[in-house]
């Protein structure tokens, strides 16, 4: 789904030449500590003994999701949602000896295009499917009943699983209520804590931002639709895609495992 319902990605100076599109890409330019990044202190200030006890409850979660997945015959659907701007992601690119890649872009533009995610797995893991929904800003908890309801209508009269972080807006009380009434065909499994290395659609963005998005200087908030489109559609055509990130994640569903 697109927008409206859902649509189911040092030595001598050189030459230096503008590049207002998007150019080949591969691994990224710099390591993290020559780009000056270090590891979120959030993270380095939990124990060890905190994260293994994050990461047993996630993988709890996720052991009973897929459980009764099997028990209900249940498609398990991961769902999260990314922002994108008009400042590029910076990958590596080819160019001529001594002319070296500029990327111009418009700076100081805070406007946001946001993309919901969700990959799919049938209980037997015969099947994989990915949807998305594009909206403007932020999502509200508004927004994400509304693409509830495009899943909905999607998977007619067919039970779903759906596994998620603990964000506001899937927590909120407006969320819970409307949960609480899809309890015919809908399930709630919630991964506790910051963990985006357990849910396999972090991995969609990852490579979406590596291959359609990379070094896109968009001039609008706007020129950023088909390229995100393009990335999301080429995940959905090829399957193959959804189950290895799944295996990255650390789940596999066939061969009863």
């Amino acid at each position: 789904m697109q927008h409206r319902p859902l649509d189911f990605a040092a030595g001598r100076r050189g030459h230096r030449a503008a590049h207002a599109g998007p150019t080949p890409s591969g691994p990224c330019l710099a390591t993290a500590p020559q780009a000056g990044l270090v590891a979120a202190a959030a993270d380095a200030a939990r124990t060890r003994a905190e994260r293994a006890r994050d990461r047993d409850l996630e993988d709890a979660a996720r052991a009973a999701a897929k459980k009764n997945a099997r028990r209900r015959r249940a498609w398990v659907v991961f769902e999260d949602e990314s922002g994108l701007s008009q400042q590029p992601v910076v990958c590596r690119t080819w160019a001529p000896r001594g002319d070296t890649p500029v990327l111009t872009h418009v700076g100081g533009n805070w406007k946001r295009l946001s993309v919901a995610g969700a990959l799919a797995f049938r209980w037997d893991g015969r099947r994989a499917r990915f949807f998305f929904h594009t909206r403007p800003g932020s999502y509200t908890d508004r927004a994400l009943i509304a693409f509830l309801r495009d899943l909905k209508r999607h998977f007619w009269r067919q039970p779903v699983i759906l596994i998620w972080d603990g964000l506001p807006a899937h927590t909120s009380r407006r969320m819970a209520r409307y949960v609480a009434h899809q309890r015919a065909w809908l399930r709630v499994e919630r991964l506790p804590g910051y963990a985006p290395e357990l849910n396999p659609v972090e991995l969609v963005w990852g490579n979406r931002k590596r291959r359609e998005l990379a070094n896109v200087c968009a001039p609008t908030i706007d020129a950023l639709r088909a390229p995100l489109r393009r990335g999301c559609t080429r995940v959905r055509r090829h399957s193959h895609l959804a189950f290895s990130f799944l295996r990255h994640a650390g789940l596999d569903f066939r061969h009863g495992r």
